[in-house]
């Protein structure tokens, strides 16, 4: 059920946003003059075909629902009869080439805006950006940060919520920047600004750039109270109910809810002998955690979450939203603050400054497209405009095969005067097909990777 799950979403996100690309070039190239012979959503064998008269486009729904495409009047593709020939796209000007060609990484961008302005306009509940006990030796101790500070802002960028505030900061820092001006308020509202920092070593790797940088969300001490019971697990097998208190485990008295996690993770298919509270009585039970793999070590799993208390969730939940008029700045600036990122990573990368640990391939992709949807409607939405933007950005790239290396042909024949050589372009088009080809190659990889 999880894959299909995540499939279906997977399949969702990328036929529309192929659509709207695919759209892009179409609704340019009719607007241009040039005759489109088929738009196609989807690849293969045709499902469905709809074309008002022979000389009309002809609308196509396809088996293989990965991708799109759109085939104009072009002699460079087959021969092309005498009264089209006005209307093929090789016999149009550069500027209107131009148009055509870039239309569709354009509305992949124009398509992220709508996007996160409708995820503003709906508005999202999150985790207030506050933070939890500083470790020491990380940068945020050295920064100055301490226990119950709320984030305001990142380089002057609102950050509402605890993820936005991670991405905005994580996405900050692997983008180069050395200097992190954070804006966080106290408890008692008092306003201040930390500077967090940084080195190359620390940028070189998410991962390690979040535990060197020592974040991590405030967490109440939470009572020892189960909350939902998951099936099929442990805690079901051993008769927890909601609402019971944990009261000692294997004679030792349970504190707060973290104990009991540290205990139960250090117990695989070991058995614990417990004492809970239910309806004012105490009562034995034995518990026995499924053994679960995590990285390379393996720890124990009951299957059951804890009580949160209404006015805790109160007190950590924030709800944010725009108007439909405020949204639109700001869902402008978050595309562009996303493309600019996506550039400058894709740089670093370029020139070993950033590990390739950050490429994401198709089954991480897919993952994201699963785990978002399952979180609701916003997170689905967002998830969909991120991916929006990078397929935008990374189709204006001048790589030949891409719509960028088209856009740079067309800038040297209307510096030139004259179009690039056929044999030329098959020869960088072969350089482009190649790094794309070892890019997607190295993607799937780490992917495998990252799954086994």
């Amino acid at each position: 059920m999880d894959l299909l799950h995540t499939l279906f979403y997977f399949v969702v996100a990328i036929s529309v946003l192929v659509s709207i690309h695919e759209f892009g070039h179409f609704w340019v190239a009719r607007k241009a003059g040039v005759k489109v012979l088929r738009f196609s959503v989807g690849f293969g064998k045709v499902l469905w075909a709809y074309q008002k008269s022979p000389d009309a486009t002809e609308y196509v729904i396809s088996a293989i629902p990965l991708g799109g495409y759109v085939k104009m009047v072009d002699e460079r593709e087959g021969e092309v009869k005498e009264a089209d020939l006005p209307y093929a796209f090789n016999r149009q000007s550069v500027l209107a080439r131009t148009a055509i060609v870039a239309a569709g990484p354009v509305f992949n961008l124009v398509l992220a805006v709508a996007l996160f302005w409708s995820v503003l306009v709906i508005g999202e509940t999150g985790i207030k950006p506050i933070l939890g006990a500083v470790e020491q030796g990380t940068l945020a101790a050295a920064a100055g940060f301490v226990e119950g500070d709320e984030i305001v802002s990142v380089n002057d960028k609102a950050t509402p919520t605890w993820t936005e505030a991670m991405t905005v900061l994580v996405s900050s820092a692997l983008d180069g920047e050395q200097s992190i001006k954070v804006a966080v308020k106290s408890f008692d509202d008092l306003q201040t600004v930390r500077t967090l920092k940084l080195s190359d070593k620390d940028t070189e790797n998410p991962d390690v750039l979040y535990q060197r940088l020592g974040l991590k969300p405030w967490s109440p001490k939470l009572q020892p109270v189960i909350g939902k019971v998951l099936p099929d697990s442990a805690a079901l097998a051993a008769g927890l109910k909601q609402g019971d208190l944990l009261v000692s485990a294997d004679g030792t008295v349970i504190e707060d809810w973290m104990q009991w996690v540290a205990t139960v993770k250090s117990h695989p298919d070991v058995a614990i002998k417990l004492v809970i509270e239910r309806d004012g009585a105490r009562l034995p039970a034995t518990i026995t955690p499924k053994s679960v793999k995590i990285g390379d070590q393996t720890e124990g799993k009951v299957g059951a979450s804890v009580h949160i208390p209404e006015e805790l969730i109160k007190l950590v939940s924030v709800e944010y939203s725009l108007s439909p008029l405020s949204a639109i700045p700001v869902a402008l600036e978050t595309t562009y603050y996303y493309s600019v990122t996506s550039l400058k990573m894709m740089g670093k990368m370029l020139i070993g400054k950033a590990s390739v640990d950050n490429l994401s391939g198709p089954i991480s992709i897919a993952q994201y497209a699963g785990q978002s949807a399952t979180m609701g409607l916003v997170p689905f939405l967002k998830y969909m405009a991120l991916v929006s933007v990078s397929l935008g950005v990374l189709n204006l790239l001048p790589i030949p095969v891409l719509d960028g290396g088209h856009l740079l042909f067309f800038a040297i024949e209307g510096i030139k005067g004259r179009p690039v050589s056929e044999k030329v372009q098959i020869f960088f088009q072969q350089i482009g097909i190649a790094l794309l080809v070892s890019l997607m190659a190295l993607a799937m990889f780490l992917d495998v990777d990252r799954l086994f």
